[in-house]
């Protein structure tokens, strides 16, 4: 039995809803997905898991392993080899931005359009096709498909798969979309709300009431001051913005022009690099705040508004980073954005971001492929699997 052609795999893929999202009326089960990537997989020889999230009922990860003929190992052992890694989810959508169908793979403008196209359900039907292509009897390393739940929010997926005793591959190419540049190193990201609760009270009388629009401006004055600190304080050159960033990204308070306000809160966006800690990060931004916390007593509160996710460090010497480097003739590169990749290396594997796809694409109305693409994609990843594993 075969599976279907690259095109219907794609369709497929985009066609079933599984999009992630922290309000519970939009998020959707993944499970279409996965059981679709196990059914494709198993007609091409793979032994496949399936396991349920621990943190997210109802969400699951697929594990697909392919071991050499020879090999003697445990049938739960995953020792060696290259392990190629996707997530199955979607960002929401906008249905008044799109001006077409998200969950229909359409083909027009030398572009394939759909919710997923790039970011990035396309990579498993991208390495599905090139597996057809090769003679898998002769297979001498280990391949592993892992194909993950959650990743688009918490990255619930990829924190219980870092903790599987049995996996450990040599290598692994996440296939986020960056144009087939393989990446190394990326910032983490940390989103939290900074909540003032004050006392509310009649505007006729100022001492009535703690007004905590007025607290909060004192929290932005320091935050401002943190934000130049990181700016100051830390580089990578190899980072096109090289230092920590800090984000103002929304704000909301108070009820009525007539009323002390009693409760502001801002929602802000942190991005460390690599050798920044999220311990040392959260320390920077409780001791930010603390001399106001001091002036008016519990007023200030940090929260997390999701797990942070921290730095992710490879090396630029890596067999796996110079293998990417010849295959694509690009140098690898760092970028701003953050991926699963920092619990996938917890296995103990090189680990690179390469994929199909741009980035400036990602999260976007009328997300596509360019299709002038394919084939070259297609190619890379062919030689990548072979090189790594036959």
């Amino acid at each position: 039995m075969s599976i279907p052609n690259f095109l219907q795999m794609y369709q497929t893929l985009i066609s079933l809803p599984s999009i992630s999202a922290i309000d519970e009326k939009l998020n959707l089960s993944n499970r279409d997905v996965i059981n679709n990537l196990a059914n494709w997989c198993q007609t091409l020889g793979f032994e496949c898991e399936i396991t349920e999230l621990e943190n997210a009922p109802g969400k699951f990860n697929l594990l697909a392993r392919l071991n050499p003929n020879d090999c003697q190992k445990e049938p739960k052992d995953i020792h060696g080899g290259l392990m190629l890694a996707g997530h199955t989810d979607t960002v929401p959508f906008d249905e008044n931005q799109w001006s077409l169908n998200p969950f229909t793979l359409t083909e027009t403008d030398n572009k394939l359009f759909g919710l997923g196209s790039i970011d990035m359900k396309g990579f498993f039907a991208f390495i599905l096709h090139a597996l057809q292509g090769l003679d898998l009897a002769n297979l001498q390393q280990p391949l592993i498909i892992l194909a993950t739940a959650d990743e688009e929010t918490t990255m619930a997926g990829a924190q219980q798969i870092c903790q599987h005793e049995n996996l450990k591959p040599t290598r692994c190419i996440i296939g986020e979309p960056t144009d087939m540049v393989p990446v190394f190193t990326h910032k983490g990201h940390m989103s939290s709300a900074i909540r003032i609760i004050g006392k509310s009270g009649h505007s006729s009388d100022p001492n009535a009431g703690i007004n905590a629009i007025e607290i909060m401006h004192l929290v932005i004055q320091k935050l401002l001051i943190l934000k130049q600190e990181l700016k100051n304080k830390y580089s990578i050159s190899h980072f096109e913005i090289p230092y920590p960033t800090l984000n103002l990204g929304h704000i909301h308070g108070g009820d009525n022009a007539n009323r002390i306000c009693g409760c502001c809160e801002l929602h802000i966006d942190m991005r460390p690099l690599p050798g920044i800690s999220i311990t040392e990060l959260q320390a920077m931004l409780l001791a930010a705040v603390n001399e106001i916390n001091q002036q008016y007593p519990n007023a200030v509160e940090v929260i997390d508004l999701h797990d942070p996710i921290p730095a992710f460090k490879g090396k630029t010497d890596s067999a796996l980073v110079k293998l990417a480097e010849k295959v694509s003739g690009e140098k690898a590169i760092a970028v701003n954005y953050c991926t699963e990749a920092p619990f996938i290396q917890q296995l103990g594997c090189e680990t690179i971001i390469m994929g199909p796809g741009s980035i400036n694409q990602a999260h976007q109305p009328d997300e596509y492929l360019a299709m002038e693409k394919i084939k070259p994609t297609q190619k890379m990843l062919k030689q990548l699997i072979v090189e790594s594993c036959f």
